[in-house]
C-alpha cells in the first residue's frame, strides 16, 4: 500500500470527514451510557502541516487554513475548528488531528475505543499517541478483519449498545474497495445491528458511485443519510473533486445538523462549480 495521509492531512475531504465525526460524538455525548469507537483505517493521528509531504501537496492551505479566520461559522464547524485548535498552541496551527485523535478526546471515562491500522510507522505513532490510556485499543492490521474482532463491542465484560464504526480506506483501488465495504458493513450490523457506519469516500465522477450507493440500500439498516461536499465540478476523473460521508444508521433529523455545515464548507471552500448534497437514501421512520 503506497498511500500516506500526510500528504492530504487538513484538506477539504478530512474538514467534511472530521466536521461529521466530532457532530455524531457530541450526539452520542447527550446520554451517560457508554459508547464505542472504531477507527477501520486509523492512520497516524497526527500530521505536521510543515512536514515536506504536507508542503509538497499544499492541501490543507485550501482546506482547514481557509476556515481559521472566517467568520461567523455553523455551531459544527465552530466545534471542529476548536477540536483542531486545541492540539496547538494558541494562535499556531502546527499539526492536524486525524480522526483517532479527536475521537479519542470526545471519550468519557465509561466509552471505549479501538484503532486499527496496517502500516507500521503510523501503527507506532498510534500506540505512542494512546499509551496508558486504557480505554483504547490499537490494534495491528486490517481493519475489516478488526470489525469482525471488535464488535459487538464490550467493556469490563458488558456489551455496549451504541457507538461509531468509521470506516475510511485509502481508497488506491476504488472500485475494488467498495465490495469489501459492503461485505464488512453487512457482517459489521449482524453483528451490531444499532451501530452506527459512517463511511467516507472520494469522489472523481459521481455518476460511479451509483452502483455503491444501491448496495447500501439494501443493507438491513434504519437509515441511510449521504453527506457531500464537492470542491470542484464532477467532471474529472483524474483529481479528487470532493468526497462524501454515508452514515448508516444516522440519527433522527442529523440531517439538520449538517446542513448549515455543508453549506458553510461549499462557500469557504468551493471554487467555480462546487456543490454539495444532503440527501437520505433511506429515510429514517
Amino acid at each position: 500500500m503506497n498511500y500516506r495521509h500526510a500528504f492530504h492531512a487538513g484538506n477539504h475531504a478530512d474538514v467534511l470527514k472530521h466536521v461529521t465525526v466530532l457532530a455524531l460524538l457530541d450526539q452520542m455525548q447527550r446520554k451517560d451510557s457508554p459508547f464505542f469507537v472504531l477507527d477501520t483505517h486509523g492512520g497516524a493521528g497526527r500530521y505536521l502541516l510543515h512536514s515536506e509531504e504536507s508542503r509538497k501537496t499544499g492541501e490543507a492551505a485550501d482546506g482547514v487554513l481557509k476556515l481559521m479566520d472566517a467568520p461567523r461559522l455553523p455551531e459544527a464547524v465552530e466545534r471542529y475548528l476548536k477540536a483542531v485548535q486545541a492540539d496547538n498552541q494558541p494562535g499556531t496551527l502546527l499539526t492536524y488531528p486525524g480522526s483517532p485523535l479527536l475521537a479519542s478526546r470526545c471519550l468519557r471515562a465509561q466509552d471505549r475505543m479501538a484503532v486499527c491500522e496496517l502500516q507500521q510507522e503510523e501503527l507506532d505513532t498510534l500506540k505512542f499517541l494512546f499509551a496508558g490510556d486504557a480505554r483504547i485499543q490499537v490494534r495491528a492490521g486490517d481493519g475489516y478483519a478488526g470489525m469482525r474482532a471488535f464488535l459487538p463491542p464490550k467493556a469490563d465484560g458488558s456489551k455496549i449498545g451504541r457507538g461509531l464504526v468509521l470506516i475510511d480506506p485509502p481508497y488506491e483501488d476504488q472500485q475494488a474497495e467498495y465490495p469489501r465495504i459492503i461485505e464488512a458493513v453487512r457482517d459489521g450490523l449482524a453483528r451490531w445491528p444499532q451501530g452506527l457506519f459512517a463511511i467516507w469516500y472520494p469522489i472523481k465522477q459521481r455518476r460511479t458511485l451509483q452502483p455503491f450507493f444501491r448496495a447500501c440500500q439494501k443493507l438491513p439498516v434504519r437509515s441511510a443519510l449521504i453527506a457531500e461536499l464537492m470542491i470542484h465540478p464532477d467532471d474529472s476523473p483524474l483529481r479528487l473533486n470532493g468526497s462524501g460521508m454515508l452514515l448508516l444508521n444516522a440519527p433522527w433529523q442529523f440531517d439538520q445538523v449538517l446542513a448549515p455545515a455543508l453549506a458553510s464548507l461549499r462557500a469557504h471552500l468551493g471554487q467555480a462549480g462546487s456543490s454539495h448534497r444532503l440527501d437520505w437514501l433511506k429515510a429514517p421512520e
